[in-house]
C-alpha cells in the first residue's frame, strides 16, 4: 500500500478513485471501453499534478521526500548494482555497528569496496540497524573497509542515509567524534577513487565521515546538511515547530548546494520521488556512479588526494569570495 506525504493529498484522492472505479468495473462488468477512457483520464490527471507538486517542492517537502519510508536503502542498491557481494563486519576493536554495512563485489562489473548507512525498514530492522544512525564502531568499520579498499586498489562507493551520528552517551564514551574525524580524514587520504551519493538524508557529521570523496552526488530530493532542521530550529529559536524555516535558511536541497559547490551531481529522480519508482532511481544513480568513476580511473594516486583536497578547500574559497564582495 503506497504511502502519502501531507502535500500528495491531492494526488492521493484521484489514485483512491482509479483504484476504485478499477474494482468497481471489474465486479459489475462495465463496458472496457468507457471503463478505459475513464481511467486513462484520471491517471493523466495523476501524473499532471504530480509533476506539478514536485516541481515546486520547498526545503521542508523535500526533507520528507528524503526521509520517507519506500525511498531506496543501501541493501537495495547493493541487490540491483552489485554482484558476488560479500559482506564485511566489525572494527576489528569493540564490535559490529549495522548502521553502516559494507563489503567487496563487482558494480556492473568492476571490482568495487561499497559501503553505506542502512537504516532499515520494518520496525525490526530499523532497530537493527539503529535507524542509520552509526556509533564509533561503524565508522572505524568504514575506515577498516577503506584501508582494505586502498591495500587492494578498490574503488570506493558510499552511500550516505541517516540522520546523524548517534548521540548517545555509550558512543560518546567510546569516542564518537573521534571515530567520525578518523574515517573522514582516511576518506581524504586515500589513493583510490571515491564516489558517494547522498541517497537519502546527509546528516552532520555522520554523513561527511563517509561522504569526503572525489565526486558526491546527490539525488534530487535528498537533503545534506550541518544538522537537521528540527535540531537548527530547536538551538536557534526554542522550538523544533520551526523546522520548516530552518530548512529554507540552511540551503539544504541539492539545487542548493550544486550552487554552493558542496556537491558534483544532482541525479534526477521519477516524477513522484524514488520511492515510487525504486528500480528507476536506482538504475538512474548506477549510470551516474559508473560515468564517475570512469573520468576519476584516468588519474594516479597522487592525483586523486589533490583533487579530493581541492575539491573540499573551493567551497571555503568560494565562500569567501562571496563573504568579501
Amino acid at each position: 500500500m503506497r504511502t502519502y506525504l501531507d502535500f500528495e493529498k491531492p494526488v492521493a484522492e484521484i489514485e483512491n478513485k482509479i483504484e476504485e472505479l478499477a474494482a468497481l468495473a471489474e465486479a459489475s462488468g462495465a463496458d472496457a471501453i468507457s471503463q478505459g477512457v475513464e481511467l486513462g483520464r484520471l491517471k493523466t490527471k495523476a501524473e499532471s499534478q504530480l509533476a506539478s507538486i514536485y516541481a515546486r517542492l520547498d526545503p521542508w517537502q523535500k526533507t520528507q521526500v528524503a526521509r520517507h519510508q519506500d525511498r531506496p536503502r543501501f541493501r537495495d542498491y547493493v541487490a540491483a548494482l552489485v554482484t558476488d557481494f560479500v559482506e564485511l563486519s566489525g572494527d576489528r576493536n569493540y564490535g559490529e555497528d549495522s548502521a553502516i554495512l559494507g563489503g567487496t563485489g563487482k558494480f556492473l562489473g568492476r571490482p568495487i569496496l561499497v559501503m553505506g548507512h542502512e537504516k532499515g525498514r520494518t520496525t525490526a530492522d530499523r532497530l537493527k540497524h539503529n535507524f542509520g544512525m552509526a556509533r564509533p564502531e561503524g565508522y572505524r568499520k568504514a575506515v577498516r573497509l577503506m584501508d582494505l579498499a586502498e591495500k587492494f586498489s578498490l574503488p570506493v562507493l558510499s552511500f550516505v542515509d541517516t540522520a546523524g551520528a548517534y548521540p548517545g552517551i555509550g558512543a560518546e564514551e567510546r569516542g564518537q567524534a573521534e571515530a567520525i574525524a578518523r574515517s573522514t580524514e582516511r576518506c581524504l587520504t586515500l589513493g583510490v577513487p571515491m564516489v558517494a551519493v547522498i541517497a537519502g538524508e546527509g546528516g552532520s557529521g555522520g554523513a561527511i565521515a563517509i561522504a569526503a570523496a572525489n565526486k558526491v552526488l546527490m539525488l534530487e530530493h535528498s537533503i545534506y546538511s550541518v544538522i537537521s532542521p528540527e535540531g537548527a530550529a530547536s538551538i536557534l529559536w526554542k522550538d523544533s515547530a520551526r523546522a520548516k524555516d530552518a530548512a529554507t535558511a540552511m540551503k539544504i536541497t541539492a539545487q542548493d548546494l550544486l550552487e554552493l559547490k558542496v556537491i558534483d551531481q544532482i541525479v534526477k529522480e521519477p516524477i513522484g520521488g524514488a520511492h515510487r519508482e525504486a528500480a528507476a532511481a536506482v538504475a538512474t544513480v548506477g549510470a551516474a556512479v559508473a560515468a564517475s568513476l570512469d573520468e576519476l580511473a584516468q588519474l594516479s594516486p597522487d592525483d586523486l588526494r589533490k583533487q579530493r583536497r581541492e575539491r573540499f578547500l573551493a567551497i571555503g574559497r568560494f565562500e569567501t569570495e562571496n563573504a568579501l564582495t
